[in-house]
């Protein structure tokens, strides 16, 4: 089964510094049919506000993925880590037992950025935090593993059973995605226009899929495509 979920009928929050739109249930918003898919609990799609920000804040045993969409995030924790993930590019933190950190955005011009969150495998472990950068032309009309439970991918590791692919499909061109049998997968087209599976998904739709099957997607523009692939 496919779920399209399209953008304007996702869960929002507006302040004077975020544009916050939830694809599953989060903070205010509650939608019993949109509890997360397999282990993925959170998909927010945030528009952040120049020089503003999430100040200080605490997590525990949580994988957090963020891919930056547009503009720059910067990252200070508990742990003495500090980093700028540049557009297209992906960060991983492991809240694990515990830790605090901040995401402020320094730049003069809004950053845009996918926020996933997915349940660890394992709770009570240390944390971590790490970042790398994922050349759009790398995966041209291809996926990328930006972040793997499986260390064989050389991706960001996250603690589950679980990839975040990307990819940047060119108009014209086609990609596949095999969806195991007793997984999940959740699809969201940060940008351009596709088919899956003969529907259209248009930028910041997202797809939420059960059940063992095949995605084939058409770009009928140029696309940039995020994956999760999950038990």
């Amino acid at each position: 089964m496919i779920d399209i979920r399209r953008f304007e009928t996702l869960g929002q929050m507006n302040i004077d510094w975020l544009a916050a739109r939830y694809h599953f249930s989060f903070s205010n918003y509650y939608d019993p049919a949109r509890m997360g898919v397999g282990k993925l609990r959170v998909w927010n799609d945030d528009t952040i506000q120049p020089h503003s920000g999430f100040p200080p804040h605490p997590h525990n045993d949580m994988e957090i993925i963020t891919y930056v969409r547009t503009g720059a995030i910067s990252h200070e924790d508990s742990l003495g880590n500090k980093g700028r993930t540049e557009a297209g590019d992906v960060q991983v933190m492991s809240a694990g037992t515990g830790i605090r950190h901040s995401e402020w955005n320094h730049e003069d011009e809004p950053t845009t950025l996918f926020q996933i969150w997915i349940e660890p495998a394992r709770r009570g472990e240390a944390p971590g935090w790490g970042a790398r950068p994922f050349p759009k032309a790398d995966r041209a009309n291809n996926w990328s593993v930006l972040a793997s439970g499986d260390e064989s991918d050389n991706a960001l590791p996250i603690r589950q059973d679980a990839k975040v692919l990307g990819a940047t499909l060119q108009a014209g061109h086609e990609l596949t995605h095999e969806v195991g049998e007793g997984r999940y997968a959740y699809l969201v087209l940060a940008a351009g226009r596709i088919e899956l599976n003969g529907e259209v998904l248009n930028a910041r739709d997202g797809a939420a899929v059960r059940g063992a099957q095949t995605l084939r997607l058409t770009a009928s523009e140029d696309a940039e495509i995020v994956l999760v692939d999950t038990v």
